[in-house]
């Protein structure tokens, strides 16, 4: 295949594709890091606690060979004496069973956390397909699991073999000793060559842990049309996102619209912005932008208010700042409250004048704005 066919798994698994693996129980699990962990245990333990386990199965062991014939013939001294010794062995290896009971729950979860999924025991006709098992059984998975068995078995093996080889003298000398000498020693040289043992287990782990990862990883990747396809699961089609922010912005738009007959007056640029504001004395503390918008929207924003009769005022400085600097359905910014008041104060004797009380006043003239907030005066001083 092309090497950016669509098709290739080549790309990683993204957060979600490992959610939902991790959902359906497929995490990186290391089999030897579990064993490594439980032979430590175990080793560890009887090194820890030979002294304790040994004096209580010696008991258990004179217990079992020293008794009379009437003790043989009555079965509940029997009884009883089973009973004695059974509590003192349970006594002697729960430590031990214990410890590696724990260990065996928490090792797992050192690779891939602690998980629990019901996903993945649940009844699946599926994997009693005969042809699909045989295919993972000669699949490259089971291969390399084969070849990492041998390696495994080769390498502890031949640190054994070697460890025996080099102290074969001691081992053939045990028969000339002393019985509990001869023990002793024999169990020294027990725990020594399982040390070793288990350090060379280490090494298999050191290759196993990584191995595990990269290959959880690599059942995980994903194809181009994969990554594609979940995007628009999760993100929502790009085409249609846009048909809803367009309906949602024709929804604003005429809401909007909706409030221009209800403004005070429209400032505009004149051609290129409009923006409407209303104000109601002790219904607002400000004055607040009802509408606005540019070129085309203006040009409507500016029909509307000629069908209404709502007052337009060209201030260009003025709707500049308050097309860039106030937001819709808000109050102005404070610092345009004296620019905003003088053409309120011309828009209610506008009014008057509409009544007969007042002569026509004439349209403010020269409104002054904040030099910042004047988007043509700070692109000529860029220039």
């Amino acid at each position: 295949m092309a090497e950016d066919s669509d098709e290739e798994k080549t790309e990683p698994a993204t957060p979600r594709r490992l959610e939902k693996a991790r959902e359906e129980g497929q995490v990186p699990r290391s089999r030897e890091l579990a064993t490594l962990m439980l032979l430590c245990t175990g080793l560890g333990g009887l090194y820890m606690l030979s002294g304790w386990t040994g004096r209580l199965l010696s008991e258990v062991m004179r217990m079992s060979l020293d008794f009379d014939a009437g003790a043989a013939m009555d079965t509940s001294r029997m009884l009883a004496r089973l009973w004695i010794q059974a509590t003192l062995a349970l006594q002697a290896l729960a430590p031990l069973l214990g410890a590696l009971a724990v260990v065996a729950l928490l090792a797992p979860t050192l690779l891939g956390g602690w998980l629990f999924s019901a996903k993945s025991i649940k009844v699946d006709l599926k994997r009693l397909d005969l042809f699909k098992g045989l295919g993972r059984l000669f699949s490259s998975q089971s291969v390399a699991e084969l070849v990492k068995a041998i390696a495994k078995s080769v390498l502890v093996g031949a640190v054994a073999a070697s460890f025996i080889y080099a102290h074969m003298h001691e081992l053939l000398a045990l028969a000339g000793e002393p019985s509990r000498g001869a023990l002793l020693h024999a169990l020294e040289l027990v725990v020594a060559c399982c040390a070793l043992m288990l350090l060379a287990f280490v090494i298999v782990v050191l290759i196993d842990v990584p191995y595990q990862l990269w290959s959880h990883h690599k059942k995980l990747r994903m194809s181009r049309d994969e990554i594609k396809k979940e995007h628009k699961e999760t993100e929502g089609d790009p085409q249609l996102k846009g048909r809803i922010r367009q309906q949602q912005q024709a929804m604003a738009r005429k809401r909007m619209m909706s409030e221009i007959p209800k403004a005070n007056v429209v400032v505009t640029n004149p051609t290129h912005f409009a923006v409407a504001l209303a104000y109601r004395d002790g219904e607002m503390s400000a004055p607040k932008v009802v509408a606005k918008g540019a070129d085309h929207v203006a040009a409507r924003i500016r029909e509307l208010a000629a069908e209404h009769g709502v007052p337009q005022l060209a201030a260009p400085p003025l709707a500049r700042a308050l097309y860039r600097h106030a937001e819709l359905e808000a109050e102005i910014p404070a610092v345009l409250y004296t620019a905003v008041a003088e053409v309120l104060a011309w828009v209610f004797q506008l009014e008057r004048h509409q009544n007969g009380s007042a002569d026509r006043p004439a349209p403010p003239q020269d409104i002054e704005v904040p030099p910042e907030l004047d988007t043509a005066l700070n692109t000529e001083s860029a220039e």
